[in-house]
């Protein structure tokens, strides 16, 4: 039997709610969770190593940054170095910002690809994808302080609809459809927005070839042709 690989919405879920269930023990009484906090700089570590990953490294400041502070925060945190060793290192910050912005240059606007479902993971950095599939079936992505931009106008969809589910929390998603596609955005948005920006077009059919489904916190999910 094969096996499903986890998805970044299911990690960050998964990071989310065992952040609130340990602070929801500690508050409540129920038992002192104050060591186990010690160790939340990790889960950045491995939503960092995860964005590498998943991202090919394609993706790589952006993360490269995430993993490099939260592993000090947590040295920090468990006291094998003092917070005042990071004082003189904090301009290192500054040129990896500026390596990011040297390599996005370097790199291709879009990564093309042909699969039938597209999983894009923007953390702190970028992630495009152009799909090229004549059967498109849908996708998953994820910004956090980040922008994933999906590409669909060279795919086309066989079992309509196709369904995209995305997530941005303070970042931003763009997906990208054929000028006759008609789409149904079905996004819960809290202080964030989600919005076809389309214009109306008559020759629009009826029969719904996507559905965009997500999550929009402090961020945003926009359809565009």
């Amino acid at each position: 039997m094969s096996s499903r690989r986890l998805s970044a919405q299911e990690l960050l879920g998964g990071f989310i709610v065992l952040l609130g269930l340990l602070l929801l023990l500690d508050t409540t009484g129920v038992y002192d969770t104050t060591q186990l906090l010690q160790f939340v700089p990790s889960l950045f570590v491995i939503a960092g190593l995860y964005a590498l990953v998943s991202s090919r490294l394609r993706n790589v400041t952006g993360p490269l940054v995430v993993i490099v502070v939260a592993g000090g925060w947590q040295l920090a945190t468990l006291g094998v170095v003092e917070w005042s060793d990071f004082e003189a290192l904090w301009p290192l910050l500054i040129v990896l910002l500026g390596l990011s912005v040297i390599l996005g240059q370097y790199r291709a606007r879009a990564y093309e690809v042909s699969d039938a479902f597209v999983t894009a993971v923007g953390l702190f950095g970028g992630a495009d994808r152009r799909v090229t599939t004549d059967g498109f079936v849908g996708g998953e992505l994820t910004a956090v302080f980040g922008g994933v931009d999906l590409d669909l106008r060279d795919a086309t969809v066989s079992d309509r609809p196709a369904r995209v589910n995305a997530t941005a929390v303070f970042g931003g998603v763009d997906v990208r459809v054929p000028t006759d596609w008609n789409v149904q955005v079905d996004v819960l948005p809290i202080f964030g927005g989600a919005e076809d920006e389309r214009p109306r077009r008559a020759e629009e059919h009826d029969s719904v070839d996507l559905v965009v489904t997500g999550f929009a916190a402090f961020g945003g999910i926009t359809v565009v042709d």
